[in-house]
């Protein structure tokens, strides 16, 4: 008796977690599946029909925006990149007993709506802001010039939104590197640059790979940004699933384009880990 209680104890702790995703992934996306399979409107009701046109309407009508949100996703996900890594390099090596508080003050903001704060960053970039109001007073800016509506303000918008979710893996690989090699590395007479590229870079890229994937996802399918900071040249994917849904009703345009994207999204991560070297990057953080 005691052995099958062993035996079965792993399925058992599974079970809460598995019945988790089952109830909210699985069978969302199953049921988005047959939605965007589905042919009819609000009024008269949906049917199946394995109507599979529907995905070829939806690419051709909106490649664009398909297109825009990937490069904007790429994009931001860069320049977090390069943002994060100084931020989480600092905390990690220079931080000391107030790493704690460092990391802290940096996610104090955060606790804030994520609305609420791309509306504040909206207010902060308005022509009449703290930030362009005085730079056209002193002539440093033409009166006419403007962010609001523009690239640089959603990809602004969506960097700050999502830098912790890139500071803190790296962070965390970062904070697991022996000091002693980074050590061994200048005895032998590496300078701070060759140990960076050659040593504290390679061992946190199981944090850059993770910050990779928790921000250039949704960072892409974000559609709060474009809404509050962008205009109608910068709209993104997730603004037409968003409206879709919610203001036409059309539901199986709205489920085929979240497959499609679901589907380049994925395509994407797997290439950036081939590129990578997944294998490579979990041996480094394994050791």
């Amino acid at each position: 008796m005691n052995r099958v209680k062993r035996q079965l104890a792993p399925y058992f702790l599974v079970l809460p977690g598995g019945l988790w995703l089952l109830l909210f992934f699985a069978v969302p996306m199953v049921t988005m599946l047959s939605l965007s399979l589905q042919q009819g409107d609000i009024v008269n009701g949906y049917r199946f029909t394995g109507h599979w046109q529907t995905y070829v309407d939806a690419v051709g009508d909106y490649k664009t925006q398909i297109i825009r949100s990937l490069i904007y996703g790429a994009i931001a996900t860069l320049i977090l990149i390069a943002m994060a890594f100084p931020v989480a390099y600092w905390i990690a090596f220079n931080g000391g007993k107030r790493k704690a508080t460092y990391l802290f003050l940096m996610l104090l903001p955060f606790f804030v709506s994520f609305v609420l704060r791309t509306i504040s960053w909206r207010q902060i970039l308005t022509d009449e802001g703290p930030v362009l109001h005085p730079l056209k007073q002193l002539g440093v800016l033409p009166d006419n010039y403007h962010i609001l509506g523009t690239p640089y303000a959603v990809i602004g918008g969506l960097v700050y939104n999502f830098l912790p979710f890139m500071v803190l893996p790296i962070y965390v690989a970062l904070e697991r590197i022996d000091p002693r090699v980074v050590e061994a590395a200048r005895d032998l007479y590496a300078n701070p640059a060759v140990a960076f590229r050659k040593v504290i870079f390679p061992l946190a890229l199981p944090g850059v790979f993770a910050g990779v994937l928790m921000t250039f996802v949704p960072v892409s399918s974000d559609y709060v940004n474009s809404e509050v900071l962008g205009s109608s040249s910068t709209t993104m994917i997730g603004q037409v699933i968003q409206a879709q849904y919610l203001v036409n009703s059309d539901y199986p345009t709205a489920s085929a384009l979240s497959f499609v994207l679901m589907a380049v999204l994925l395509i994407g991560v797997f290439a950036y880990a081939k590129a990578l070297g997944t294998e490579d990057v979990m041996k480094v953080a394994a050791r």
